[in-house]
């Protein structure tokens, strides 16, 4: 398995993206305006949930206990990060060169999330963590050459540790339900672009998926310009 970038000392090169590869691909438009409006309005409901916050907490240990239940609240940050959603998720595609397809799966693996714990919700703290993980397990999944874990910890801001946790956290969360099948995979695209155009823009998804296996991982360090998400 090649490596992506060449290593000359301590430092790592990193090419100079071609034509092709400096335009950025139209699914992280589309995801980025999907999830700038999901946190938006999540938000509003969140800060109503606040009110009753000491209650919330109360019943949420509660249910742990009863039920052993998660939720989304392990993705938390201190505070909200001050990197946009769309900045983020350029900055990912731009150091990690994953495939257009991880951003829809990546999505996929956030709405099923969703849907097994419907009492979280993708939040201004959360959204960021989220990203990056399900990003990163994505590439795991469809790529063939893909970063490892430390790769994608110093590109999203976090410390490696925590991405080795986070991700964890979001397979058992997932009951380790990762597989996305092409019906599955093309309908999301559509909810996608069909959102767009509700949004006034009529982008369309890149739809090809790229064949994987989980087992190739490109072991290697890059020095990406610093990030923090709180």
């Amino acid at each position: 398995m090649s490596e992506r970038n060449g290593v000359e000392g301590n430092h790592v090169l990193l090419p100079e993206p071609t034509e092709e590869e400096s335009i950025p691909p139209r699914v992280l438009t589309v995801l980025a305006f999907v999830l700038e409006r999901l946190v938006s309005r999540n938000n509003l409901l969140d800060a109503g949930r606040k009110k009753n916050q000491q209650k919330e907490e109360e019943d949420d240990v509660e249910e742990k206990k009863k039920f052993g239940k998660k939720r989304l609240k392990v993705f938390n940050g201190a505070r909200t990060p001050s990197i946009s959603i769309g900045n983020y998720i350029e900055r990912i595609y731009k150091y990690t060169k994953c495939s257009p397809s991880c951003f829809v799966v990546g999505y996929v693996y956030i709405d099923r999330l969703v849907h097994k714990h419907p009492d979280s919700l993708v939040v201004s703290l959360n959204v960021h963590r989220l990203l990056v993980t399900s990003l990163m397990v994505a590439s795991k999944v469809l790529d063939d050459e893909h970063y490892n874990n430390s790769f994608y910890a110093r590109v999203g801001g976090v410390s490696n540790v925590e991405l080795n946790k986070l991700e964890l956290e979001l397979m058992f969360m997932l009951d380790f339900s990762l597989v996305v099948s092409s019906r599955i995979f093309e309908s999301y695209c559509f909810h996608l672009e069909k959102e767009m155009m509700w949004g006034g823009s009529g982008q369309r998804i890149e739809r090809a998926i790229i064949s994987s296996s989980m087992d190739d991982e490109t072991e290697i360090s890059v020095d990406s310009p610093p990030l923090t998400v709180d």
